[in-house]
């Protein structure tokens, strides 16, 4: 069995496989010839470093009701941090989780716990059921490998709608799909209908990847306040007439997204614009949404999963659609995604940089988030990572019950903004 100090099992990733999955999906035919200067590879290549960041000089208390004492020795801080420093240097991607503070007894007592963890992710991967009450499957890892979907029907499925966002995004951008009474003669703007997962991830997404002068602008209605939409559609003034907007809902009845799609409908009304011939749903197949779009005729239908929670969904249509209309490149985002889930598969928790957070959350909240997390990008283009994972987290972490069925009332609350700015606040 795989130990938390675990020297001797090898990393579950390999060259091969890496190789692999970049290959599967970088070489597969693209219709889109867009590329983002601030691509995954770019990321890689800027921001890696063969040599790993210098650790922190200060030291802090761990959780656990005050835990181990603080360690205050130059040489063992030095010593632990390069004992506990995770590096993917061909992502640029570096945790360090040594000040945490970890005991020894913890670890022991984590273990057993940490390698039930890695059975049930697998378990999950190869599609077992993740909700017993709706019956669920959790695949969201599949969009980014869709050779690890459980059958073949699910793989092209994935494959189809990849290859579906890479035409139409290529044709818009192109000028090929245009707008009817515009006289740019093209698309210049998106208007993006959701909220929750359906806005979040794409919002990041395009904060910090999104090149400086994307083929076409992105704006989003993510709230019910008749104001705001009144706003983002009197921003848009003459280019209503070139805008693309997309809808997104799982449902295809959420409430606040269909009370924005009603507002957008009227302003293009009023316009004398045919909605239908600027309008592309993201929803599942036979929603509400899905139907009304199909009988309306609407410009393009993309598919949501019901094996893709909203949380997680932003390699799905709901993200990639979006981005790819602003030049990002897409496939290296799923290339990206695919290695980093090649990391969280390694049973050696050292060499797994998600069960390091989840060890460091876990040891700092008491199991129970008796503690908040404050996170703090520093770079303007990460500003909604903080508001990205409040959800991610908050909602993946906030349960009343286990799933031995457990009372645990556990959860993590996180919060934060720019680095600078709230230092300074």
């Amino acid at each position: 069995m795989a130990s938390i100090s675990g020297a001797a099992a090898p990393p579950s990733s390999s060259s091969a496989c890496r190789l692999r999955l970049r290959r599967q999906l970088l070489m597969r035919p693209s219709h889109l010839r867009l590329r983002a200067p601030h691509s995954i590879a770019d990321l890689s290549r800027s921001s890696g470093s063969p040599h790993a960041p210098a650790p922190p000089l200060a030291s802090r208390a761990p959780g656990q009701g005050g835990g181990a004492a603080v360690e205050k020795d130059p040489i063992k801080l030095w010593d632990r941090y390069v004992e506990w420093l995770y590096q993917h240097k061909q992502l640029g991607l570096f945790v360090d989780v040594s000040r945490m503070g970890f005991t020894d007894d913890f670890l022991l007592q984590m273990e057993p716990l940490m390698q039930r963890a890695f059975v049930a992710m697998g378990e999950l991967e190869k599609g077992a059921i993740a909700n017993p009450d709706e019956g669920r499957m959790v695949g969201h890892y599949w969009l980014r490998d869709p050779g690890l979907a459980p059958n073949s029907f699910l793989r092209t499925k994935i494959e189809k709608t990849v290859d579906h966002i890479l035409a139409f995004s290529q044709d818009v951008v192109s000028g090929k799909i245009k707008p009817p009474s515009s006289q740019a003669g093209r698309f210049t703007q998106i208007l993006s209908i959701g909220i929750g997962g359906s806005s979040l991830g794409p919002q990041f997404v395009s904060e910090a990847l999104a090149p400086d002068n994307p083929p076409l602008k992105i704006r989003f209605i993510d709230n019910t306040d008749p104001a705001g939409i009144d706003h983002q559609i009197a921003q848009l003034g003459e280019e209503l007439k070139s805008t693309l907007v997309i809808v997104i809902s799982k449902s295809g009845g959420t409430p606040e997204t269909r009370n924005g799609l009603l507002e957008v409908q009227k302003a293009f009304r009023d316009a004398g614009l045919d909605f239908s011939k600027q309008g592309v749903a993201i929803t599942q197949e036979n929603s509400l949404l899905d139907n009304t779009a199909r009988i309306e005729g609407w410009l393009d239908r993309f598919p949501m999963f019901d094996w893709v929670g909203g949380r997680t969904s932003e390699l799905s249509a709901v993200g990639l659609l979006p981005a790819a209309l602003q030049g990002i490149d897409v496939k290296e985002m799923l290339v990206g995604a695919a290695l980093m889930d090649e990391e969280t598969r390694n049973t050696v928790v050292k060499e797994n940089p998600a069960a390091l957070l989840a060890l460091s959350w876990y040891w700092a909240t008491d199991g129970i988030g008796s503690k908040d997390m404050v996170v703090l990008p520093y770079k303007d283009s990460l500003l909604l990572l903080s508001r990205y994972l409040q959800q991610l987290v908050m909602e993946s972490l906030g349960k009343e019950f286990d799933l031995d069925g457990n009372r645990v009332n556990q959860g993590l609350t996180v919060y934060g903004n720019k680095g600078s700015t709230d230092q300074h606040a």
